[in-house]
């Protein structure tokens, strides 16, 4: 089997970045008549973040928004890492990286809007909902043809692992089937 040549700087991510708003959701805020916020997400990237774990990829949501909502459904996804409210995501994942004595070669970034960009600008692998801003999509690696919240995060797990020969045993192993 012939290995893509984006496969090659793939191998080496540990970590998978994901932005929530306006790539796990619709990037719509929804208020309620009592003030309460409300997100949609979308049942399909589970997947994504299923796989990603089953392949052995550590999972770290970066928000700039912080929400009950948010650390409900990442805690559902198993996510490893849920850091909400942060104002500068290039300045929390370069003292990641730090911390963790890695570098950008181990870290793929998934968003979709200009407060990623400077993150972004950082790792490895980007990848993106179709209707990331035009700035995202310039840095992109892999531009889904899906929309944000409607299984984009889905799409590029997907990408990712097939790219890496992991994706089919990652789902068997995640659905139990042979």
């Amino acid at each position: 089997m012939n290995m893509p040549q984006h496969a090659l700087f793939l191998d080496t991510i540990q970590y998978v970045i994901a932005d929530v708003d306006g790539t796990l959701t619709d990037g719509g805020i929804y208020y309620d008549e009592n003030g309460n916020e409300l997100k949609k997400f979308c049942t399909r990237d589970g997947a994504g973040f299923f796989a990603a774990r089953a392949a052995g990829l550590r999972l770290i949501v970066l928000t700039g928004r912080e929400s009950k909502i948010v650390q409900r459904r990442m805690e559902e996804f198993g996510v490893d890492i849920i850091e909400q409210n942060v104002k500068d995501k290039a300045v929390w994942l370069r003292g990641f990286m730090d911390k963790a004595g890695i570098s950008g070669k181990d870290i793929a970034f998934v968003g979709d809007e200009l407060n990623d960009l400077a993150a972004m600008r950082l790792v490895s692998f980007v990848g993106c909902p179709f209707d990331a801003c035009p700035e995202v999509k310039a840095e992109a690696h892999y531009i889904s043809p899906l929309r944000g919240g409607e299984g984009a995060f889905r799409d590029v797990m997907s990408f990712m692992l097939r790219a890496r020969g992991q994706w089919a045993d990652a789902v068997k192993t995640v659905y139990n089937f042979s």
